[in-house]
């Protein structure tokens, strides 16, 4: 039953792949309108050497904006969860910032930075649309701790420093988690709208290359970095998970097997 599990959405996906060979060679599609798979892959394999260098470029951002994000709203969600003060005075702001269209901030950014410092713009727009998710999940997970463990924590002479550390951040580790899932396809997808809203200023981005192949009606091309991306955000999702599970499979309910 678990290999029918892991074998259907690959059987459900070379179905639809075989469908759409068939359809588009059988009503004679034009190839600029929507090529074929086999049209798609054979692009692949020819423009693979440009399209890595555009693969690692986008990567790099991607994952630079998570990994500061990540830090930046754990941070801030300590601090926040400590000080009411703090907590009152800055989060509108972060507010602000997560409900503003990072279209709408793009140039701003774009021309405080210059345009020949592209990679900066797009690093902290991607950081931006990452942060939040991290900053309000993490701060739920330290205001979910459980106030009579804490108190017991208290009762037996217990340091704040060992609240923190023992009681606080593992209660607050499975919120943070699934926060960062979320924030690794966010500071994907905003790597790439920004690159889109800079234009050929970064031209060594996969968003770029998909702009350039639609203009020049390359579809092939231009599926074949879509294609890159959504490899990209998966194997990200699948290494966020993984992460997860080997950080709470041993002792969260969320995670541990029950025999039923």
């Amino acid at each position: 039953m678990k290999k029918l599990d892991s074998l259907l959405p690959l059987l459900v996906g070379l179905l639809f792949l075989t469908a759409w060979e068939i359809s588009v060679r059988w009503l004679k599609v034009p190839l600029f309108v929507l090529p074929p798979p086999s049209a798609i892959v054979t692009s692949l394999i020819e423009d693979f050497p440009s399209l890595l260098g555009s693969l690692f470029f986008t990567l790099e951002i991607t994952i630079g904006a998570f990994l500061l994000a990540s830090f930046a709203g754990v941070l801030l969600a300590c601090l926040f969860a400590h000080s009411r003060l703090a907590e009152r005075a800055l989060m509108p702001y972060a507010i602000i910032l997560q409900v503003t269209p990072v279209v709408a901030i793009a140039p701003l950014i774009i021309l405080w930075v210059g345009l020949d410092n592209a990679w900066a713009a797009l690093f902290i727009l991607a950081t931006l649309v990452a942060f939040f998710p991290v900053l309000s999940s993490s701060l739920l997970g330290f205001r979910s701790v459980d106030y009579g463990l804490r108190n017991l924590f208290r009762l037996y002479g217990a340091t704040r420093w060992q609240i923190f550390t023992r009681l606080e951040l593992p209660s607050a580790l499975p919120f943070m988690l699934s926060g960062m899932k979320v924030a690794g396809g966010l500071a994907l997808i905003g790597a790439i709208v920004a690159e889109f809203v800079a234009g050929s200023g970064t031209a060594t981005g996969l968003a770029w290359r998909i702009v350039e192949a639609g203009n020049r009606l390359n579809m092939p091309r231009m599926f074949a970095a879509l294609l890159l991306l959504s490899a990209m955000g998966i194997l990200l999702h699948v290494g966020l998970s993984t992460l997860e599970n080997l950080a709470l499979r041993h002792w969260h309910e969320s995670k541990l097997r029950r025999d039923s």
